[in-house]
């Protein structure tokens, strides 16, 4: 994949909140748009780690569980309180294991996957855009996965929220895109992540590529530098990141 280092967003006097902020992309994606001069809020509940890296960025650290839209709500008023307002919400906190509908399923791994993966992003964009709007527009960037679009009998329930999200997307760019607010997703495939540990050793066994961070960091940045909305921008080893292209439905005859 061919390096890419950004240099088309400038984030001075920039505001970025990310959710899932504290360890893995969020993380990295928050250390790259604080050297770009971005002023960045985690929200996270690892307090520990989130409390560490804002330290480290002379960023802000909230503690926030997406599943509550009052704790998203509260994020996004402490970006405004302590930075002077809000240009980019990377709505990024996600988990793994959700289940199956068989003998597998599991009600309150069900209830988790979905509030953290789908409840989140919807609670997180409620809550930014009032603030998006105050600055005259911005960018919300949800983090989806490959899972959304191809199928996952490993995980069908992550499968299910993560596509959720990729069509709530498609649906919100135009949506708002005549206010300057672009939404777009980020659909990585396995990254090294902690997201990963379950699934790591058997992916490493079978030989399937495992996607490097800064990859992941890199099709961030270029969707900020890009101009569409509603795009879900596909991050997979070895090719170089793009919006996925959907193929158009059958109208009525």
């Amino acid at each position: 994949m061919a390096a890419f280092d950004g240099t088309g967003f400038d984030g001075t006097g920039k505001v970025a909140l990310i959710t899932g902020g504290s360890n893995g992309i969020g993380a990295a994606v928050a250390r790259r748009l604080a050297r770009a001069g971005a002023q960045v809020v985690l929200a996270d509940v690892d307090v520990e780690a989130g409390d560490a890296l804002a330290k480290e960025l002379d960023g802000a650290f909230v503690r926030c569980d997406v599943r509550e839209p009052a704790d998203s709500e509260a994020a996004v008023a402490a970006a405004v309180e302590r930075f002077g307002g809000l240009d980019v919400a990377f709505l990024n906190a996600g988990v793994a294991g959700g289940g199956g509908v068989g003998d597998d399923f599991d009600l309150a791994a069900y209830r988790r996957a979905m509030g953290i993966n789908l409840d989140g992003v919807v609670f997180g964009a409620h809550a930014a855009l009032p603030a998006l709007r105050a600055r005259g527009g911005g960018d919300i960037v949800c983090t989806a996965s490959m899972a959304a679009l191809t199928a996952t009998p490993f995980d069908p329930v992550y499968g299910a929220n993560k596509a959720a999200v990729v069509g709530l997307v498609r649906a919100l760019g135009p949506t708002f895109a005549e206010e300057g607010i672009r939404v777009n997703a980020l659909c990585p495939s396995f990254a090294d992540t902690d997201i990963l540990v379950p699934l790591k050793g058997h992916l490493q066994e079978t030989g399937f590529p495992i996607l490097n961070v800064d990859d992941v960091v890199e099709a961030f940045m270029r969707i900020l530098d890009a101009d569409g909305a509603g795009e879900a921008w596909y991050v997979v080893p070895g090719r170089e990141s793009e919006p996925f292209k959907f193929r158009g439905v059958p109208g009525p005859r």
